[in-house]
């Protein structure tokens, strides 16, 4: 199964200029974990729940692109659910952004491969019950 079928397209990002506090209200309203950080359209980094707990107090006066990871590891639309998981288990990481021709064009979570692995289990048992 390709990623481009299981991954969140046109994900929401922040700006690596923006505060800290923007970008934890920006995850606290969507309910997500890690937002891709963007300068001028190019993807530069990520910045995580984890890396936001490192400046609790500070989160107003700290700009993303002081807390962001910047050695990023990305896959293409064309890679597969399997190749994903094994990028995110070996480098123990939650997300994946995706990135085509140079562009953001979505992103994978650990979330995301959970759901694609249960309809998977799903259309096995009906498969199995026929």
């Amino acid at each position: 199964m390709q990623i481009v079928n299981v991954m969140t397209s046109d994900p929401i990002t922040i700006d690596q200029h923006d505060t800290l506090s923007k970008a934890k209200t920006i995850m606290d309203e969507g309910r997500f974990r890690r937002l891709p950080v963007m300068e001028d359209g190019r993807l530069v980094g990520i910045v995580t729940e984890r890396d936001l707990r490192e400046f609790t107090g500070y989160l107003k006066s700290i700009r993303v692109n002081a807390a962001m990871r910047t050695a990023l590891i990305t896959i293409t639309p064309y890679n597969t659910v399997e190749d994903a998981a094994c990028l995110m288990l070996k480098h123990k990481i939650g997300g994946l952004p995706i990135v085509a021709d140079g562009q953001l064009v979505g992103i994978v979570t650990s979330s995301d491969l959970l759901k694609a692995f249960l309809n998977v289990v799903k259309a096995t048992g009906e498969i199995m019950q026929r």
